[in-house]
């Protein structure tokens, strides 16, 4: 009986190069993640205001956007785009001024749906809240990506 010692394994497959359509998707992806848990935030503090503790519409969307924003920063930072430049005061004022921008953006859209076009039932306000954040997040992820979580120019692209 003959034994075999020799064993035949496959040539190891080197890793795909790192293209910019898959960076960029998987940024998208990333910014998603992020994203879906201050939109969760938003719409949870969002109805307790609104909903639950009746305050008005306007105040509710306000806070409720503004502590979205909040931990959305930790979570771009520290996630999404951890590696870009490192935190700088620079860069905490450019997040906080587009976020500010995105929550203006976000409170006109909602209040022409919510006082103009009278959409305030449960469901239609919180379709309304939907629209306005969805809009202002695309605005929110190219500024983003643009001006605030800069690619360092010391890393490869």
């Amino acid at each position: 009986m003959t034994v075999n010692l020799t064993e035949t394994r496959p040539a190891p497959v080197a890793p795909a190069p790192d293209r910019p359509v898959t960076r960029v998707v998987l940024e998208v992806v990333k910014f998603g993640v992020v994203g879906g848990s201050g939109v969760l935030v938003n719409f949870l503090v969002f109805n307790l205001l609104l909903h639950g503790l009746r305050r008005q519409a306007m105040t509710a969307t306000v806070l409720a956007s503004c502590i979205a924003m909040a931990t959305n920063y930790l979570g771009f930072r520290y996630f999404a785009y951890r590696d870009r430049d490192s935190r700088t005061r620079n860069q905490i004022v450019l997040f906080f001024v587009f976020s500010g921008i995105g929550v203006v953006m976000e409170i006109g859209l909602f209040w022409a749906g919510y006082h103009g076009l009278g959409l305030n039932s449960v469901f239609e306000s919180n379709a309304v809240k939907a629209l306005s954040i969805v809009l202002a997040s695309a605005f929110r992820f190219l500024v983003y990506r643009t001006w605030v979580f800069q690619q360092d120019a010391r890393r490869p692209a």
